[in-house]
């Protein structure tokens, strides 16, 4: 396996994963707050799979994700601005408001397409592999999407088709089933997978698969590298599946900030974890693992911490206010992008 990330590149993904959490806190008080309608699906608990697996991508490398896609546009380097604007669905966001909060996608970042569809996106994906097998230019396809993606009969088809053509894709299964309700022996919905370990689909396709700590920034950076790296030799496609234990706010129909605003000064001793939730903040929380991985730098490292989480608050906070201070779209834009326009000159 490769070696882990330096310090430097610690410090990086950290970065990028408390942008990510400090931005779906704020999605979750404009929904309170009303400015937006309509269920939303946040990346908080998963920031520790997204931000080193796409972090292991060439900007020539192509993307296509799910729902729940706001981390995984962030990890990219989208906007959060925009991001939000979108969301909230705004001329200026993303995807000019048409899109939401289920479609967040950034074709300029190499993204080929947000599927609200459970699974779409896998199929998709081995589409974007095979074009990438015949450019031939060492480039290839990362599809990420949950455990429940593998109820659907498209992602067998897409599975078996990138196994038959030795496909350059990299299938990141996020696994956050792990402590969700109604779970039946082996971890997984009893409703849902008669398969107790997920890993038995594609290895029963001759797929390479490998499962993961999806919490430990550096075992997923690892494993992802390795998985690019057969890919860009012709021995793809590749199977992770990354497990990241269900974050309390997800378990209800609605998602709720279980945990409230994250505290970092519990990754530098100056907060104690307590309450229901303190297996989470002590374990499974990825933001403050890697925080606390740094901390142990010493002063110098939780002055930084403190540091990069003001600034870090401040980029969202105005990425916010520029949300919120965006217009609607134009009522005479509602059919652009239905159909087929001229150019302007």
């Amino acid at each position: 396996m490769p070696k882990g990330p330096g310090e430097k590149r610690q410090w990086q993904f950290l970065e990028r994963m408390l942008l990510i959490r400090r931005f779906e806190e704020t999605v979750v008080k404009m929904a309170t707050d009303g400015h937006f309608r309509g269920h939303y699906h946040l990346y908080i608990g998963q920031e520790g799979t997204g931000v080193p697996a796409i972090a292991a991508l060439k900007r020539k490398d192509f993307l296509a994700t799910t729902h729940r896609n706001h981390g995984h546009i962030l990890a990219r380097g989208a906007d959060p601005g925009a991001g939000l604007a979108e969301i909230l669905g705004r001329a200026t966001g993303l995807n000019g408001g048409r899109g939401g909060t289920i479609h967040l996608c950034e074709p300029k970042l190499g993204f080929l397409s947000t599927s609200g569809v459970v699974g779409g996106c896998i199929s998709l994906a081995v589409g974007g592999g095979y074009a990438c097998a015949q450019r031939r230019d060492g480039s290839v396809t990362m599809a990420l999407f949950g455990d429940g993606a593998l109820e659907e009969g498209v992602s067998y088809e897409a599975l078996n088709i990138a196994a038959l053509w030795h496909l350059p894709v990299i299938f990141m299964c996020e696994n956050n089933s792990a402590g969700a309700m109604g779970m039946a022996k082996g971890g997984y919905p009893s409703l849902v997978h008669a398969s107790k370990n997920l890993l038995l689909i594609p290895k029963s396709m001759g797929i390479k698969s490998v499962r993961v700590d999806g919490v430990d920034a550096a075992a997923v950076h690892a494993a992802t590298t390795r998985a690019i790296s057969l890919c860009r030799s012709g021995r793809g496609p590749v199977f992770i599946e990354a497990m990241t234990p269900r974050w309390a706010g997800s378990d209800p129909l609605w998602p709720e900030l279980a945990t409230g605003i994250t505290d970092l000064r519990m990754a530098t001793g100056g907060a104690v974890p307590t309450g229901k939730h303190q297996a989470w903040f002590e374990h499974y929380d990825p933001v403050l693992r890697l925080a606390r991985e740094l901390a142990n730098g010493g002063e110098e490292s939780v002055h930084r911490l403190s540091a990069l989480d003001e600034a870090t608050r401040k980029r969202i906070a105005d990425a916010a206010d520029f949300a919120l201070a965006s217009p609607l779209p134009a009522p005479e834009t509602a059919l652009n992008h239905v159909f087929v326009q001229e150019a302007s000159a």
